[in-house]
C-alpha cells in the first residue's frame, strides 16, 4: 500500500510540475504580446497583465507543492548539521507540525475564500469567476497534505524520483 501511494504521489507531482510548466510557458508568451501590440502596433491590450498574473498565482501555489515533494526548497541546515541525531529528528518532527498546520490553513482558508469570491468576477475576465484565481490555495494545500502524509509515512521520495533532491538546497 506504502508503494502505490508513493507511485500517486509521483504522478501527482509530475502532474504539478507540468501545470507549473504550462503556466510559466503561457506567461513568457503573453507578456511579449502585450508589449508587441502596445509599442509596435500602439494599441494596448487588457488582458495579458491580469492573464499572466493568474498564470503566475497557478505557477507559484502549484510550482510550490511540487518543491515541497522534491525537498528542493531553500532551508537553512547548518542548524540540523550542527545538533545531534535525536534533536535533528525532533526539530524535523516540528517542521511537519508546522508544514501541516500551513497546508491546513490554506486549504480550509482558501476554500474559503474561493466560495465568498466565486459570484464575482474579474474585470478583464467577465467570463472568468474571482474564485478560480483563488483555487490554487486550497488545491496547494491539499497538494501539500499528501506530500506531508507521504514524506512521514515513507520518507523523501525515492531518488528515482523525477527531479529529486536528497538535501534542501542550504544557506550553510
Amino acid at each position: 500500500m506504502k508503494a502505490a501511494y508513493v507511485r500517486a504521489m509521483e504522478a501527482i507531482y509530475i502532474l504539478c510540475i507540468v501545470v507549473a510548466g504550462f503556466c510559466m510557458i503561457v506567461m513568457t508568451i503573453i507578456i511579449p504580446v502585450g508589449v508587441f501590440f502596445r509599442y509596435a502596433l500602439n494599441s494596448a491590450l487588457a488582458w495579458p497583465e491580469p492573464a499572466a498574473t493568474i498564470m503566475m498565482i497557478y505557477f507559484s501555489f502549484i510550482g510550490g507543492a511540487a518543491v515541497y515533494r522534491a525537498n528542493a526548497h531553500m532551508a537553512v541546515t547548518a542548524l540540523l548539521n550542527a545538533v545531534p541525531e535525536h534533536a535533528r529528528r525532533a526539530m524535523n518532527a516540528v517542521v511537519h507540525v508546522c508544514m501541516l498546520v500551513v497546508a491546513l490553513f490554506m486549504l480550509v482558508y482558501g476554500a474559503h475564500l474561493v466560495q465568498i469570491t466565486w459570484n464575482q468576477v474579474i474585470a478583464d475576465f467577465p467570463w472568468l469567476r474571482t474564485g478560480w484565481t483563488y483555487m490554487p490555495i486550497p488545491l496547494c494545500g491539499a497538494l501539500t497534505l499528501l506530500f506531508i502524509v507521504e514524506r512521514v509515512w515513507a520518507g523523501l521520495p525515492p531518488p528515482e524520483s523525477v527531479m529529486y533532491s536528497d538535501a534542501p538546497m542550504g544557506l550553510e
